[in-house]
């Protein structure tokens, strides 16, 4: 008697509604849909913390309000011909350079440098080079000098901007890449605008030559990193 209720109870069993089952599905639905967004979120986040540009630490300057420019650093081996790894103990100003050999980019100009090791042809070097795409090449350190700027190694940072034929001058991107940097390096440093200078300044060589041959042309690249100073809230 009691199987047979129970094989009366199975067969009365209400089954569920269509609404029921739409509401069940949808809710599985939302919540395998919830899981796969947060793990595409989760992934988003640790691919942009892997893929950061690479920020170039400055010995005693807390982080300012200019944004650091994506660097690329690729450190010169120490050697007396292009690294000495002599501490560059005070920072006075900032010396913007041309490489003098049209159509050469960032990571060649580098390169030579650390051939200097071996070639000893000359002792040369540079803090920074801006290569045709704007993209910067770090080779020394920020506290250690670069043979760049003659006597005033000691005091200065140099930065080295390639350039697209004979007349040197920058084109849009190395322009704004040498802005930016020399905004950045003149905040970190606690510089003036009076503090960049062309090698010219330093030794009466043509360099940067355009600079040197449209004076004009230097001054409106002074009041650019004027600008983006101010514009950051920099006096």
């Amino acid at each position: 008697m009691k199987t047979q209720n129970v094989r009366h109870e199975n067969r009365t069993r209400k089954k569920p509604e269509p609404q029921q089952i739409i509401v069940r599905n949808l809710t599985i639905l939302f919540g395998v849909t919830a899981v796969i967004l947060l793990a595409v979120i989760l992934f988003r986040l640790y691919e942009n913390g892997q893929s950061a540009p690479k920020r170039t630490p400055v010995p005693g300057v807390s982080e300012g309000k200019i944004p650091a420019p994506e660097l690329d650093v690729e450190l010169l081996t120490v050697n007396e011909y292009s690294r000495p790894a002599v501490a560059l103990k005070k920072v006075r100003g900032v010396v913007i350079h041309y490489t003098a050999n049209p159509g050469t980019g960032a990571m060649a100009n580098r390169n030579y440098f650390e051939g200097l090791k071996d070639s000893h042809v000359t002792k040369a070097s540079s803090h920074f080079v801006i290569g045709l795409d704007g993209e910067i090449v770090q080779c020394i350190p920020s506290n250690e000098i670069a043979y760049a700027s003659n006597k005033r190694n000691a005091d200065t940072i140099s930065i080295e901007c390639c350039i697209e034929d004979d007349t040197g001058r920058f084109n849009a991107a190395t322009y704004d890449a040498a802005v930016h940097l020399t905004a950045w390096l003149t905040e970190r440093f606690g510089l003036k605008i009076k503090n960049v200078i062309r090698h010219y300044d330093v030794t009466g060589k043509a360099c940067p030559k355009y600079f040197v041959e449209f004076p004009l042309a230097w001054e409106q690249f002074l009041a650019d990193v004027q600008d983006y100073l101010v514009s950051y809230g920099v006096d």
